[in-house]
């Protein structure tokens, strides 16, 4: 994806995860400054604390974040020759990735064409690849926010 950035940005310190969280994958989630707004999404490796990609901000949804969000880590995982569970606290975004269609009702104009373009190239690759990880629902109930979180609410 054109603005993505495949990153391994640190804060340095390792990530205390609860209980019946595997530290062998990796968290993914998305922000957004309005909705529709300002978004943007990033994946973060468990076992390290560190970030591995960043995409944004650009105009979008939340829920369109969170869906490209579990595709960009499906894609730079198998482009790295691993594979890892991926957990997401978005259940629409699941169900999405899980269907290979991006079901937002975001208006399609100038402003978001070249998201929409983004959204096709997601749905497309879904369709041509075969993936093998996990993609597991965080329990933000029980075990709080996920370490990919924004930290903005």
């Amino acid at each position: 994806m054109e603005s993505a950035q495949h990153t391994e940005t640190c804060s340095g310190s390792a990530l205390s995860l609860p209980e019946g969280v595997r530290a062998d994958a990796w968290a993914v989630d998305a922000a957004c400054s309005g909705n529709p707004g300002k978004m943007e999404y990033r994946g973060i490796d468990l076992a390290t604390g560190c970030q591995t990609f960043h995409f944004g901000p650009m105009h979008g949804t939340n829920n369109i974040g969170e869906f490209l969000a579990i595709v960009h880590a499906l894609a730079l995982q198998q482009k790295m020759g691993i594979c890892k569970p991926i957990y997401s606290d978005s259940y629409n975004a699941i169900l999405w990735v899980s269907k290979c269609q991006c079901k937002t009702k975001l208006v399609r104009n100038e402003e978001t064409e070249q998201l929409y373009q983004i959204i096709a190239r997601a749905e497309n690759w879904l369709r041509t690849h075969i993936y093998h990880n996990p993609i597991i629902k965080w329990d933000t109930t029980q075990w709080g926010e996920i370490p990919a979180d924004f930290g903005r609410k």
